[in-house]
Order: C-alpha cells, then structure tokens, then sequence
C-alpha cells in the first residue's frame, strides 16, 4: 500500500509558513518522520498533504520520510510498536531512534507547525 494523501498539496504557500518551514530545514538531516495514514481517512486527506508540501519545502530527504499506510483497521507496519491508535500520527525520531515529538490526528494547529513548534523546543 502507498500513502498517496501525502502527495504534497500544489497549493500550499511555503512563504505563509516560513517560520515553520526553517525549523524543519534547520534538521533536515538529523531527523527521520514515520507518518501513518491511509487514504481512506479524511483527517489524512485533510491534513497530510499540507505536510507533504511542508516536509518538500523543506528539502527532507526523501530517505527521511517513512510513509506507512494502514488499512481501515488500522493495521498495518509498526502499529503495535509505535502504539498508534489515530491517524494521522506522525513521530519524528533522532538517527538512533528517540523520539522527539509525535503529532496524532487532532493536535489543534496543522501538523507542518505543531511538529515544528515542538522540533524548536526539544532541539
């Protein structure tokens, strides 16, 4: 299964977000996000494309997303290890693996800022 809701939106303004854009480029290079989703889930459809375009502004390396789709059972890779019971969730971790933060599906700002809002203040 592919994670096609985190096609990034063609119509997202980087400008507009710039402040979160810059803490996300600041580590592209340090930091890995495993995104669960499916594209069945209308909070994914709403939310994950903007990130998608977020994560492209910010020139993540492609080898630092980890899209893992889920079906509407929400099972798919890493469920039960990553404790993921909502989606969208996304968890950035350090190269060896600790978590930083983790967004899940109702945070109250887009998940591009609230992740790195949270990036800002643990780094």
């Amino acid at each position: 299964m592919s994670l096609e809701t985190l096609t990034p939106n063609p119509t997202w303004d980087a400008a507009s977000y710039e402040d979160a854009v810059d803490v996300l480029e600041t580590h592209n290079d340090d930091l890995v996000y495993k995104i669960w989703g499916g594209d069945w889930c209308k909070d994914c459809r709403k939310l994950l494309p903007d990130l998608g375009a977020a994560l492209e502004a910010a020139e993540i390396p492609d080898d630092r997303i980890e899209a893992i789709a889920v079906d509407q059972d929400k099972r798919g890779p890493g469920v039960s290890e990553y404790g993921i019971e909502y989606i969208p969730t996304v968890v950035v971790e350090t190269d060896d693996g600790e978590e930083v933060t983790r967004f899940v599906e109702q945070a109250d700002l887009p998940p591009a800022i609230w992740l790195a809002e949270r990036i800002a203040d643990e780094l």
